[in-house]
């Protein structure tokens, strides 16, 4: 592999990082102007709307003042930035919990189910696709294809549907809902149960992520079969199976994890349609319903922390792609 410029990569890094910290910037700004230009009414939607009918107009004034609801937009959002930057994102309006703490909880909950479908994705994709890529043109290709078009057309909430029916309702191997068994106390739930119910959310969020990582590994492992060094290998007699493992599986993985850290968006999208589906505590139920109940502390602290986990995966994308490729290298240096 070609050595790596030191002075170079650090120049990369830092052009990465705050491309980064500007689309963190733009992201935040937009969905705070969103949620600024939304119908929705904060004080009726937290307070009710005969308690709201109820209230005095000092009480209302003051509730008005503590939201902030007559300032200027730029106003607002610039002192939400200023308590975010401190680490102080706010009290969830709905929660009444720091906004921090709730998400805290709510991102492991998801977590579990992302990494999981992220690892399962990648790992049976890179599979599949090397499969396919052996038999290109045979029933084994044919079948990987339909099945990579098929489920890259279905929508995710589909699919966590058919899984729920099916496995949880039909044949009554899973749970229908939640992260823990109904009515246990949080001391007495184990890292089965947690399993348990966590198997066919994070089943469906691996199944739609299995088609790219396929049929990008097909393509490569076409290219790298028909290369110079495989011919030469085989005309020395070496088997396809065993040429493959020895001499171009590195150029099949590589290729494959990049694309897998870039496809960190699509899981994230994913996951907050299947734990609606499946009613599961995560950070993607919560953005919802802070959505629905107009609790924009919570609101913001969610896009933004899920702004950072998706360009940090398209950030190491890009570092895996300068490493690995002399190519990439030279383009960035240009």
């Amino acid at each position: 592999m070609e050595r790596i410029n030191v002075r170079n990569f650090i120049l990369f890094l830092i052009k990465k990082m705050g491309r980064v910290l500007l689309l963190m910037a733009a992201v935040s700004m937009a969905a705070f102007l969103l949620v600024d230009r939304s119908p929705i009414d904060p004080l009726q939607v937290n307070v009710g709307q005969a308690a709201l009918g109820a209230m005095s107009r000092e009480q209302r004034e003051k509730l008005e003042d503590y939201w902030g609801v007559d300032d200027p937009p730029l106003t607002r959002y610039l002192g939400w930035a200023r308590d975010f930057l401190r680490g102080d994102m706010g009290i969830s309006l709905l929660y009444r919990q720091p906004v921090e703490e709730v998400i805290r909880v709510r991102l492991l909950n998801s977590l579990s189910l992302m990494v999981s479908a992220w690892i399962l994705s990648g790992i049976l994709g890179l599979a599949l696709g090397i499969l396919a890529g052996m038999y290109r043109g045979r029933w084994p290709d044919r079948l990987i294809g339909g099945y990579c078009l098929v489920v890259a057309s279905t929508p995710v909430f589909w699919i966590a549907l058919l899984l729920l029916l099916i496995f949880a309702v039909w044949l009554g191997l899973f749970p229908i809902g939640l992260s823990v068994p109904i009515g246990m106390e949080a001391a007495a739930v184990t890292a089965s149960d947690r399993l348990h119910h966590a198997f066919l959310p994070a089943l469906a969020l691996g199944i739609t992520g299995i088609s790219n990582v396929a049929l990008h590994t097909r393509e490569k492992t076409i290219d790298v079969l028909e290369s110079d060094y495989m011919l030469f290998a085989a005309a020395r007699g070496e088997r396809k199976w065993g040429m493959l493992r020895r001499h171009g599986l590195r150029n099949l993985l590589l290729p494959a994890l990049t694309l897998q850290f870039s496809s960190v968006s699509e899981i994230i999208g994913g996951s907050v349609l299947v734990e609606q589906v499946f009613s599961y505590p995560g950070l993607g139920q919560a953005a919802v319903t802070a959505g629905t109940g107009s609790d924009v502390p919570l609101l913001m602290g969610i896009t933004v922390i899920t702004a950072a986990i998706v360009f940090t995966g398209n950030l190491l994308a890009d570092v895996l792609s300068h490493v690995v490729d002399p190519r990439m290298r030279k383009g960035g240096e240009a």
